[in-house]
């Protein structure tokens, strides 16, 4: 197994111990859990970049990792919806998008077609995982010193919901322009 698809695998491993650093209460850890989401959103850029650098794309890392990258954001998006941050709207939006773009995907894989990712789906992926990171900072913060004590309506869940509801937009998007591409590459007839 080469460089990057070890990367895809420990990507698939830190998002349930991310999930679990979440749920479970300790001290910081929100920031523990900060820190193993930054690292698994690292190793998402980084496998790509080193695949295609050393002519080292494969199947596996075609086909798991857009799995692995669904996994993290689904990791956050529950313990979000755990903590009262994310609607459950934007889960569904979110997961009904990656579903339908996995089926075209497998569709398109299975008659030996790659359909290029777009500038949407580029957008949402960074805006789930740059927002995810900022809403676990603003929780540590708020949970340490109060951030949003003396805000009023101004709340965690609701910056927090106004976030993951411009990455909902973005989802819907993306997911559209990814749909109507792939009617342009792939036979939907088979």
């Amino acid at each position: 197994m080469n460089l990057p698809n070890k990367l895809t695998v420990v990507r698939m491993i830190l998002a349930p111990i991310y999930l679990l650093l979440m749920i479970i209460e300790f001290p910081f850890h929100y920031l523990v859990a900060l820190i193993v989401f930054a690292v698994a959103a690292i190793t998402d850029s980084l496998d790509g970049k080193i695949a295609r650098k050393n002519n080292q794309i494969t199947t596996f890392g075609k086909l798991v990792d857009p799995i692995a990258d669904k996994m993290l954001t689904t990791a956050a998006l529950l313990a979000f919806m755990q903590e009262g941050w994310c609607s459950i709207w934007i889960v569904m939006i979110v997961l009904t998008r990656e579903f339908a773009v996995t089926s075209v995907r497998l569709i398109a894989s299975i008659q030996g077609v790659a359909i290029p990712a777009n500038y949407w789906g580029k957008a949402k992926t960074v805006s789930q995982m740059v927002f995810t990171i900022l809403i676990m900072f603003m929780a540590q913060l708020d949970e340490s010193f109060s951030l949003f004590a003396n805000f009023g309506w101004f709340t965690l869940a609701r910056v927090s919901n106004i976030l993951l509801w411009i990455t909902a937009i973005l989802t819907v998007v993306s997911g559209i322009t990814y749909l109507i591409n792939g009617k342009k590459f792939i036979d939907f007839s088979k």
